[in-house]
């Protein structure tokens, strides 16, 4: 009987390059879709502006904060297994 795990699967050495950089980019490049879908369809361009910089911010810090616990926990591991 196959049970459901809801724990992430550990994904050991995955880590891209550039971690932070990466997910500032993907996060900017959302914010400017917001702006741009904003400019098409006729919305407030000042609001859409406010409301991208806000999502822009907390995603990036959420994501940065994520990262910086899995390259700890992945340093941590390391450590472990060269002992």
């Amino acid at each position: 009987m196959k049970r459901l795990s809801w724990d992430s699967p550990r994904r050991g050495g995955s880590v891209p390059k550039h971690p932070y950089r990466d997910s500032a980019l993907v996060y900017a490049g959302l914010a400017a879709l917001v702006v741009v879908l904003a400019l098409v369809t006729g919305g407030s361009v000042v609001r859409a502006l406010v409301a991208a910089a806000f999502v822009f911010v907390g995603a990036t810090l959420w994501s940065w904060r994520i990262w910086r616990n899995r390259l700890r926990e992945n340093d941590a591991a390391s450590n472990e297994e060269s002992l």
